[in-house]
């Protein structure tokens, strides 16, 4: 379908403005339905869905404060990639903070530095596909394309 799973966190029409469907088709469910059926009990090769990424802040955090970033950008990869957190994937958020602004945290900015993060990364994902363009010899189209 021509929309985003990371449709509410988009900002502006930074990847098309698409929205959800509405009203949502009466198929979606076919969706999970199909997939199920074409994909339970087939492995794909690991690491072949693999997702790697940063997230990166100015504010100063403890080692265990930055695993909690990489863990909540983590929870955009649901938001903007489906499926995920499958066993053949890889994903992968890697974290840092590079305290230039000085701020350390409290509880409740904490939170919203969190929150933030996982829609952030899906914003950043849904982004990236909508942007792509293609290159010579891409073995798969870019997401422009197959849109037409």
């Amino acid at each position: 379908p021509r929309h985003f799973w990371a449709a509410p966190f988009e900002i502006g029409d930074e990847f098309g403005g698409l929205g959800y469907p509405s009203p949502m088709p009466d198929e979606a469910n076919r969706i999970l339905l199909k997939y199920r059926d074409k994909h339970f009990g087939r492995q794909t090769e690991t690491g072949g869905n693999t997702t790697i990424a940063v997230i990166a802040t100015d504010a100063v955090l403890t080692k265990a404060a930055a695993k909690r970033l990489a863990m909540s950008a983590h929870d955009g990869f649901v938001r903007a990639i489906w499926p995920t957190h499958t066993p053949a994937d890889g994903d992968l958020v890697f974290a840092l903070a590079t305290g230039t602004s000085g701020i350390e945290l409290s509880a409740d900015a904490a939170i919203d530095l969190y929150a933030a993060a996982g829609a952030t990364m899906a914003r950043a994902i849904s982004r990236g596909v909508y942007a792509a363009t293609p290159a010579e010899n891409d073995l798969f189209p870019v997401w422009s394309s197959r849109m037409k």
